[in-house]
């Protein structure tokens, strides 16, 4: 099906139809973790939870890359080392045991060593991943994401969203098929159903102009944001309706869907330093671009992915279909520290 999008003599056709069909198996994964486990999930050292479906969806996805492209490096969220341990046996047997039904002579070590393949250094050419954008939102049945994306030179050059709370990339439920969104640079951005066959079809941001009239985005949790800036924000651009708060990359989607205008992502007063993780971005940025859409920090800066692991040199995400982008900053930045521009 993805084949049907890129001809073989345009760029990263290859790894377009793998990087879609690893993130459709990763994502059906999780969808049955989520659905016969029952377990309690781990706790990493800054309390964020970490489900049986992260270990999976990673080692999946880094099985397959290995597999496909064995030179590419892997730069990913979770890392194997509280599987190693004693407390984690009884994890790790779970994992392993839903990772075979993908690679049946899966064994433990050999689930680490796939997870763990996630640990290396971003280089010229590397993919990134979110194997479970949105933990707390997969935990209680809300959005979540399985966020895969190739960076050449810094640059995302194509990113994959699984979504299996969302249909038709715009609509959230859990009863629906899901959506697999993809975005190749240069090439546009497309949704399909993640879990029945169908066609691509192409994404559009909406082509909203006036700011009131704006459907805002936000982050579910409270933690992830500054409510109290958000309120300002959304006063200081008279929107009417009330904030939409979803989980994870789930939000780009809807975004480039048309059926979302503007996504803020602001500083939690609890963690002013804090910095994006490049996995948490990547994918979903690029889709929303394709889509005609505009994404930059907080200072109306560009996402920079050549820090590292992190957005180092940014601060904050302001995504918006375009149109909204220039009044949406100056609020931001209205609220955020008095510049008006």
């Amino acid at each position: 099906m993805a084949a049907n999008l890129l001809t073989q003599s345009q760029p990263f056709s290859g790894e377009f139809q793998f990087a879609v069909e690893a993130v459709r198996r990763a994502a059906q994964l999780t969808q049955q973790v989520q659905a016969e486990m029952t377990g309690p999930a781990l706790t990493k050292s800054d309390h964020s939870p970490v489900t049986v479906a992260d270990f999976a969806a990673q080692a999946l996805i880094g099985s397959l890359l290995a597999e496909a492209f064995p030179a590419d490096p892997l730069v990913a969220e979770e890392n194997a080392a509280d599987l190693r341990a004693p407390a984690g046996h009884a994890t790790l047997v779970q994992v392993t045991n839903f990772v075979s039904r993908f690679f049946p002579r899966m064994t433990p070590p050999a689930t680490c060593e796939a997870i763990d393949r996630g640990g290396a250094a971003p280089a010229r050419r590397f993919w990134t991943l979110d194997p479970v954008d949105g933990t707390k939102g997969f935990l209680r049945g809300g959005q979540y994401a399985v966020a895969l994306a190739l960076l050449v030179d810094g640059h995302v050059q194509l990113g994959v969203l699984g979504c299996p709370g969302l249909s038709e990339a715009s609509r959230p439920g859990n009863s629906g098929p899901g959506s697999l969104v993809a975005a190749v640079r240069g090439q546009g951005a497309w949704h399909t159903p993640l879990n029945v066959s169908g066609e691509f079809t192409r994404l559009h941001a909406s082509q909203r102009t006036d700011p009131s009239a704006a459907r805002l985005l936000r982050s579910f949790e409270a933690d992830h944001t500054n409510t109290n800036q958000m309120d300002e924000v959304v006063h200081a651009l008279h929107i009417q309706a009330p904030p939409v708060a979803m989980d994870s990359q789930a939000k780009y989607a809807v975004l480039a869907a048309g059926a979302g205008d503007l996504l803020v992502r602001l500083l939690s007063p609890k963690q002013p330093q804090y910095r994006e993780k490049i996995w948490d971005q990547a994918a979903g940025s690029l889709v929303v671009e394709e889509a005609g859409g505009r994404i930059t920090d907080l200072e109306g800066q560009p996402l920079d992915f050549t820090a590292g692991r992190t957005l180092a040199r940014n601060r904050g995400v302001l995504a918006s279909n375009g149109y909204l982008h220039a009044a949406a900053l100056q609020a931001v930045q209205q609220v955020t520290h008095g510049d008006v521009r």
